[in-house]
């Protein structure tokens, strides 16, 4: 048998596995020509997910109910009518939550298991790298000596901007929600300081009081009153790049927040939000910088690893909650 897990229904509010349906499908997939039948191996769940199973207006379509969810996947091909793939490549790309497929092999991307683990093309060397690296670099313009603070710090992308930051010879000021990965942070990641946002009595003066000289740019993938604390640390011509909003994906109703306009206004700052496609053109230069980066040994990457295909829906209700250390993935 073939499996696929579909969208039940919209979630309102935070998600539940009662919005998912495991679907058993006839294993009948017959290969035609120009395609390929994929195996799937490793499933990338992530934040953004969560828009997408809502019917609201996105830089992507939203999911369908009653139709697989879709995401990051690394898939082995298993049989081959098409010349441009061979039986045993492997390759990642936005595919479908099934344990095999047919697939044009239209945007996917033969990948290299000699030169990164598989796993590590849906994160540091795939998406999450990429828009760690392309969100800092092209919005964040990092000058040594500046002061960098992330949200979601020990998060998947989160985790890349601290270090990628270190390497560019930024301070480095990770928030997170634990004194285990405060610690993490610090001690695999190279952060210069934690604050642990959910023991600490006043963000806004813990920031201040770990950037003395103020905050040169942040790197948002909260939002919310962690964000607003921001905000009151921030210098003359800072840099605010919005990268996600996980503190406010399953709000039902619109959340209070404090004014950026003054902020932006008294000190010439810029916010500005972007998706990592955006920057597609400069894919290349960027995976090719982070792969070296990772063979020098000043990058590392830390995931969490659920194994099981009929895991998946548990681990993306798992890394909402925020019970990952950096990228969330299922080994299928």
């Amino acid at each position: 048998m073939n499996k696929s897990i579909n969208l039940k229904q919209r979630p309102v509010g935070t998600p539940t596995l009662a919005d998912f349906d495991f679907i058993e499908l006839e294993n009948n997939l017959n290969v035609c020509e120009d395609e390929i039948l994929l195996e799937s191996k490793y499933i990338s769940v992530d934040p953004y997910l969560r828009g997408r199973m809502s019917d609201a207006k996105s830089y992507v379509p939203p999911f369908n109910v009653g139709e697989p969810i879709s995401s990051g996947i690394v898939a082995e091909v298993i049989e081959t009518k098409n010349d441009k793939f061979k039986k045993g490549d492997f390759v990642s790309g936005l595919l479908q939550w099934k344990e095999k497929q047919i697939s044009t092999g239209e945007g996917l991307q033969k990948i290299d298991k000699s030169k990164a683990p598989l796993s590590a093309y849906l994160g540091i060397v795939g998406m999450t790298g990429l828009t760690a690296f392309l969100g800092l670099h092209e919005i964040g313009k990092p000058k040594k000596g500046e002061t960098l603070v992330v949200s979601g710090a020990a998060g998947a992308v989160g985790s890349v901007v601290g270090q990628i930051g270190k390497i560019l010879g930024l301070n480095v000021i990770g928030i997170a929600g634990t004194d285990e990965k405060i610690d993490m942070l610090k001690s695999e990641f190279g952060f210069d300081h934690g604050i642990n946002y959910k023991t600490t009595k006043d963000m806004k003066a813990d920031i201040k009081e770990a950037a003395p000289n103020g905050v040169d740019i942040y790197f948002d993938n909260v939002g919310g009153p962690i964000s607003d604390a921001v905000l009151f640390n921030i210098n003359q011509f800072a840099r605010i790049i919005i990268c996600g909003a996980i503190s406010v994906y399953n709000k039902t109703e619109l959340p209070m927040a404090v004014a950026v306009q003054p902020f932006l206004v008294k000190n010439s700052a810029l916010m500005q939000g972007f998706i990592v496609s955006n920057y597609a053109e400069k894919f290349p230069v960027a995976m090719k910088q982070l792969s070296t980066w990772l063979g020098e040994g000043k990058l590392t990457y830390k995931e969490t690893i659920v194994e099981g295909f009929d895991n998946t829906p548990q681990a993306f209700l798992d890394m909402m909650n925020g019970k990952n250390k950096g990228k969330m993935i299922v080994k299928v």
